[in-house]
């Protein structure tokens, strides 16, 4: 049975040098433990997930530099990176409100609605007015949601086809729209 090394230990070998076995180590012991904190704090499980990512980054870059005076405190240095980076995302989210606030009557219209309508008669003109083999690849990518080698093993051309014939595609489809490039 293999012991887990203690908090210290990892963060003397981060230390040291590149020793990606400990930093993996950190991350299977700590992320877990950062989405309980952000799902609690941030109550989204996307937002939990970013602040492990974030916090954890922040904390190797730390470590590597031996910015940590006291390795047995590992996870209390990651909780209060973890309270930091919220308050900080927080603080952001506030000022972005309050700038809209202040300054959101000065926007054009257009930032402040839903997208722009498509128009989708048009739309479908466009679409029926590609090549068969160009509408078959949007078709099964957009419509059927098919990755690139589905819909390369069912034409029975290859992958890297595929993404050359989607591209000409959508390209053609910008133009007939009117949108720009």
């Amino acid at each position: 049975m293999e012991v887990e090394p203690k908090d210290a230990d990892l963060v003397a070998r981060i230390g040291s040098g590149s020793d990606s076995e400990a930093e993996a180590a950190l991350f299977q012991r700590m992320a877990p433990r950062i989405r309980l904190y952000g799902l609690r704090h941030l109550r989204n499980a996307h937002a939990a997930e970013d602040l492990a990512q974030q916090v954890i980054l922040t904390a190797l870059e730390a470590l590597r530099a031996g910015r940590l005076r006291e390795p047995e405190k590992l996870a209390s240095f990651l909780l209060g990176m973890c309270r930091m980076t919220v308050l900080d995302l927080r603080r952001g989210a506030r000022r972005r409100e309050q700038l809209l606030e202040r300054f959101g009557a000065d926007l054009p219209a257009s930032d402040l609605s839903s997208p722009p309508r498509l128009d989708h008669e048009r739309l479908s003109r466009c679409v029926q007015g590609l090549k068969e083999r160009e509408r078959t690849v949007v078709v099964m990518t957009f419509y059927d949601e098919r990755t690139g080698g589905d819909v390369a093993g069912s034409l029975g051309i290859s992958e890297a086809n595929v993404r050359v014939i989607r591209h000409r595609a959508i390209h053609n489809l910008r133009e007939c729209m009117g949108m720009p490039k």
